[in-house]
């Protein structure tokens, strides 16, 4: 084994070659700890489990290069700097050229180029990682660590305990994750990558610490046993909790060290003397000042702790019990699932859970990552990029403003948790908040600014930031505890001691609130019977033994009051920017029991976009989706059971994207491992972060499920993609963008703005109608959805579009008369000037789309909201409600393809939803379509089926005039569901001749499915994945000058060719960004640096900066396009993105 001294002299003293140098480094350093050297590499990449140069595999197939990996444990990436220089400036040429020529490797050590490209192997590293796939990561996930060597100077080291590669930390913390060459003569600094190289599992905090914090809570939860009968619940558990802090308080250097472990085993000898001293050394914690317990002085504690500071006698076993739990580290205790063991150590009913399993902190943080860290991460890389871009300008003061900006916001966030039980989240968000913060201090240090105080004051994160609500009084006290106890304990793993720490020591923020998160009311009376005499219920929460089963079931004595709630409406939450938690598990059947009748049906009438058979938790879902819509929250995760894709459950979520301000699903699991936090017991969960835009997100569904120390631990693919509100992937439709080929060939119809302009036909003969001259032009039939779903109303409308008034009366003045006395004293109160004005003519009478319509005999309709997506033909004697879409053309081709499977699957994907029906949005799923490119005898095939479907459909409701079109589809979906038909419905059947409907339908599906090349038989998704990427190819054409009109005769008249030809197109021209929407150029260098990684994000091929600039409306000026090369080079450096003579990339 190589010597610490031979190591350290031979080291220091490298020069700043990597390539040269990095594998012997590792070697030796391999030597040093007594670990095993990488092997040789194998000509089977998947036996090469612990080699130098392992090959992975890049997104655009490209082969790169790991230094040094061994499965299951690291990833290591070398790179080497220099020392700064010592030996004065040489006078001579030759020794100035030799100077000149001594390498530096990746930057001088102590300046900002050698912090920039550590921090570029990290993010290398990191990308690393994430494409690891198969057998790299079949056995339970990416390496959990990550490190970064400056070869013969330091090795930076990061984690990442979910092992699902989404960002590795600094390890154990951002004070202490750099290990100096100096720094290994610790023995547990050698230890340390000992284990990173043998077990680093064990070195994840919150396994090293279950097992304390479960002996600790055994040793609480037996004299909490011990003291019932004796004292009431609450305050054994208040004595118990001040107990607990005090022992803490002593082992992180609160109080003299073992002091307070001293004062109870002189209390044991002498039990009387426990109650007086301690409350003594309570009331003194509480407001400060000299102790004769402990014989110290003693620190304000306050916070709301020490306000009470009742003890209880205790025997010289129960102390016992006391000295035992003193005794272990407290440093150790893991918060993340104290505070449940706590909860149920306290709680008689809840204490023979004990032993029963918690919920591990890697599934907690699989959902804090998602909704909190990575937006902020995605921030913070933004600012890097922004602050480096600044100081490469010289501009360093702006540098730091920028940094600091982004610390101020940390500092200022409020992250809720509506339903925090003992804080499990809310502590896992503080810490992981709180590593953040540690990277910005350190950025900032390297820019210059020194170490900041991490005091209460100033920008930071404490426990204030955390909120909470908490039915449950005795849990919101402990979820108090439980943060102050994480946060003192960070606070002394990240600087060492808490003498910074202000008094008092803990503050009462009040910001865990003790209430119900979702409902609240004005009174609670309760509910009689008909003698007078409260009506009860079973409490929902005790049971005792059946005597024949063993089995626990209700206790019927365990009784509670029913009451009726008054005034009941959803309760407020505080305002926070990110919301997350884990709200309880009761199912829509089990709500009365749990609940009573009274609270069941209060919620149900105050939340009216949640289902009554939706289960309880979409209460806290539908809240956080209406405060994300409105603006008020950023994201929002919670933990549900895996029935939130059930039908009523999936309502509550579909509404939200449906609407005109929608959210997203941006990450969802939808089923998973868990543990109840009530009784341990494991079930079945989904995990659903919601955002609001219409974006993409992350579903991962696990690929495999082993049990590891009684946890499931468990392997998850990710795919990209619109995660529906069945958690499915499909495809992101939100992203097609309208194509020109499709423009101004949609519109709403007519909207009248006066109900006088709808007529009968006898009141139009008397008006003139084929008469006077020219009134027929003016007074046509007008339809409606309704007529053309059900039975036409045969009214007709008064249309003067182009008439001034006086010409009105002058040529009919009988309708003029009539809209003077029907329409004219409603428009006369409108607040709209032209309403007003033109009091004669329609509200909108589409002027500006008439043209279209000028050269034809019949055009497209279909109605805007309707069960059944349908096109038919309209005679231009014809008008069209606003409840109608009219499309301008009178091609049987294109009534085919829109009467396509295709189509309408398109249709119902990109159109809103009216309650239960789809509604027909031109702009989305008309202006967005990409129509095939058929050949001639495809689109003569087409036109003739759909001529065939309309007069179909139009001979058998002449024949029939009861016969609706939702009657006949209607039966045509039953009969594809194959469902029996009832005698109304076979009626319409024989009617309608369904079975031909069908028959024409099959073929027009097969028609247009062949004019795309596609199969037939294509599921919906697939369809749509297919439109979306066609949607992109035209949208690309377009960019170039290709545009397929679909009339080109009106879109198009001044080319001489309504389509231009392949040959014309620049097939070796630069990518296309195809975005559903323009960007704009950010105000901020951050916001540009984000939106810029967002369109390399996007693009599946590098991207030149050309075609980069494209992206952007209105174009970008000569020094934007400088700004945006200068940023995209600064992401490159930092490792954010690469480049290679195709353009730029997201590794």
């Amino acid at each position: 084994m190589l010597s610490l001294s031979t190591f350290l002299q031979k080291w220091s003293a490298s020069g700043a070659a990597e390539s040269s140098n990095a594998q012997s480094f590792t070697n030796d350093l391999c030597d040093l700890i007594g670990v095993a050297k990488p092997d040789p590499t194998r000509p089977d990449d998947s036996q090469n489990t612990y080699v130098f140069e392992k090959s992975v595999v890049g997104r655009n197939g490209n082969v790169k290069k790991i230094d040094c990996y061994k499965r299951g444990h690291f990833i290591l990436e070398n790179k080497q700097g220099a020392g700064p220089a010592t030996e004065e400036k040489a006078l001579s040429s030759v020794g100035q050229a030799r100077q000149r020529a001594r390498k530096t490797g990746h930057g001088k050590r102590g300046t900002r180029s050698w912090d920039t490209a550590m921090e570029k192997a990290r993010r290398q590293a990191e990308n690393y990682a994430r494409l690891l796939a198969g057998d790299e990561i079949a056995g339970g996930g990416r390496p959990p660590f990550i490190m970064v060597a400056d070869v013969g100077h330091s090795i930076a080291v990061y984690a990442d305990w979910s092992r699902a590669g989404g960002h590795y930390q600094p390890f154990p913390d951002p004070n202490n994750y750099r290990i100096h060459l100096a720094d290994l003569e610790d023995e547990d600094i050698r230890e340390r990558l000992r284990l990173i190289w043998t077990d680093p599992l064990s070195l994840d905090p919150a396994r090293r610490s279950a097992k304390v914090t479960k002996k600790i809570a055994d040793r609480l939860a037996k004299l909490a046993k011990s003291l019932e009968g004796k004292y009431d619940t609450e305050t054994v558990a208040g004595f118990l909790m001040r107990c607990l802090f005090t022992m803490f308080a002593e082992d992180v250097g609160l109080l003299e060290d073992h002091s307070f472990t001293r004062l109870l085993e002189d209390c044991r000898r002498k039990p009387l003397a426990f109650l007086p001293k301690v409350t003594e050394l309570w009331d003194k914690m509480n407001t400060g000042g000299y102790s004769l317990a402990l014989d110290a002085q003693i620190r304000r504690f306050n916070g709301g702790l020490f306000a009470d500071t009742t003890a209880v006698e205790l025997n010289e076993d129960q102390i016992q019990l006391l000295v035992e739990a003193a005794e272990s580290d407290w440093r150790e205790v893991e918060p993340a699932i104290f505070g449940t063991l706590l909860e149920r150590a306290l709680d008689p009913r809840e204490r023979h859970k004990l032993g029963a399993h918690y919920t591990p902190r890697a599934y907690v943080e699989r959902l804090v990552q998602p909704t909190i860290l990575e937006p902020l991460r995605k921030e913070w890389e933004a600012v890097q990029a922004a602050a480096l871009s600044l100081v490469n300008d010289g501009k360093d003061d702006k540098a730091v403003a920028e940094v600091e900006t982004f610390l101020q916001r940390l500092a200022d966030l409020r992250v809720l948790d509506p339903a925090c039980g003992s804080a499990n989240f809310l502590y896992v968000t503080l810490e992981l908040l709180k590593r953040l913060e540690g990277e910005v201090r350190n950025l900032l240090r390297d820019l210059g600014q020194g170490q900041i105080s991490i005091g209460l004051t100033g920008a930071t994160i404490t426990p204030e930031n955390m909120l909470g609500i908490e039915l449950n009084p005795r849990a919101a006290r402990i979820a108090e505890l439980v943060l102050w106890i994480g946060y003192l304990q960070w606070h002394l793993r990240s600087t060492g001691d808490l003498s910074d720490i202000g008094d008092p020591v803990l503050r009462d923020y009040h910001n865990i609130e003790n209430r119900d998160a979702v409902l609240t009311w004005t009174n609670k009376v309760a509910k009689l019977d008909d003698g007078g005499q409260p009506l009860t219920r079973w409490d929902g929460q005790t049971y005792k033994t059946h005597p024949v089963t063993g089995e626990p079931v209700p206790d019927e004595a365990a009784q509670v009051p029913i009451y009726e709630l008054q005034g009941a409406k959803a309760a407020e939450w505080p305002e926070a920017d990110f919301i997350v938690g884990n709200p309880p598990f009761i199912g829509t059947s089990r709500m009365r029991e749990a609940l009573g009748d009274g609270y069941t049906e209060a919620i149900r009438k105050a939340y009216k976009n949640v289902p009554a058979s939706a289960d309880f938790v979409m209460y806290w879902w539908d809240k956080a989706a209406e405060l994300l819509r409105a603006g008020k929250t950023e994201r929002f995760g919670f933990i549900t059971t895996n029935s939130i894709k059930q039908t009523f459950n999936r309502r509550v979520i579909q509404h939200h994207m449906n609407q005109k301000k929608p959210l997203s699903l941006v990450f969802a699991i939808p089923d998973h491992p868990w543990v109840d936090s009530v009784d341990g017991a494991a079930v079945r969960i989904a995990m659903t972060v919601g955002e609001f835009d219409n974006a993409e997100g992350i579903l991962q569904s696990i690929e495999e499920e082993k049990f590891l120390d009684d946890f499931a631990t468990v392997k998850l693919k990710p795919i990209r993609g619109k995660i529906s509100a069945d958690l499915t992937i499909g495809a992101n439709v939100a992203e097609a963008i309208k194509l020109k080929s499709n423009e101004r060939m949609a519109s709403m119809g007519l909207k009248l703005h006066g109900g006088g302009f709808i007529i009968d036909r006898n009141r139009a003969l008397k008006f003139g109608l084929e008469v006077l001259p020219g009134l027929d032009d003016h007074i046509k039939l007008y339809f409606n959805g309704r007529d053309l779903t059900d039975r036409p109303r045969n009214v007709m409308v008064i249309d003067l579009l182009g008439l001034s008034s006086e010409e009105v009366a002058n040529r009919y003045p009988e309708v003029y008369n009539h809209l003077l006395i029907t329409v004219k004293p409603e428009r006369d109160q409108n607040n709209r000037k032209q309403y007003r004005d033109f009091w004669w003519i329609l509200g909108e009478p589409r002027a500006t789309f008439r043209p279209a319509l000028r050269s034809l005999k019949n055009y497209i309709v279909t109605p805007m909201t309707a069960k059944h997506r349908f096109f038919t033909m309209l005679d231009m004697s014809i008008l069209p409600d606003q409840g109608l879409v009219m499309i301008a053309s009178e091609s049987y081709y294109i009534t085919g393809i829109l009467s396509s499977a295709i189509h309408v699957d398109w249709a119902l994907a990109n159109g809103a939803v009216l309650g239960p029906t789809p509604r027909y949005n031109a702009s989305r799923c008309f202006e967005t379509f990409p129509f095939p490119e058929a050949t001639d005898p495809q689109k003569q095939k087409i036109r003739q089926l759909a001529e065939r479907l309309d007069a179909h459909r139009k001979t058998q409701q002449a024949q029939h005039p009861k016969l609706t079109m939702t009657g006949m589809y209607n039966v045509l979906e039953k009969l594809r569901a194959e469902e029996p038909l009832n005698n109304k419905e076979k009626t319409i059947y024989d009617q309608g001749l369904v079975g031909i409907l069908r028959e024409i339908h099959d073929e027009l599906d097969a028609a247009v499915a062949e004019a795309y090349g596609w199969p037939a038989d294509l599921e919906e998704q697939e369809i749509l994945q297919r439109l979306v990427d066609l949607n992109a190819e035209r949208a690309a054409e377009e960019a170039r000058g290709l545009v397929r009109w679909l009339r080109p005769e009106y879109q198009a008249p001044d080319e001489v060719r309504g389509v231009q030809s392949e040959m014309e197109l620049d097939t070796a021209a630069a990518p296309v960004v195809v975005v559903a929407e323009a960007k704009k150029w950010p105000k901020t260098l951050a916001e540009r640096a984000t939106v810029l990684k967002d369109i390399l994000l996007a693009a599946d091929d590098p991207l030149p900066l050309d075609s980069i600039a494209l992206a952007f409306k209105p174009k970008l000026t000569k020094k934007r396009r400088e700004e945006a090369a200068g940023l995209l080079e600064t992401l490159v450096v930092l490792g954010q993105a690469e480049l290679d003579e195709k353009g730029y990339r997201i590794g």
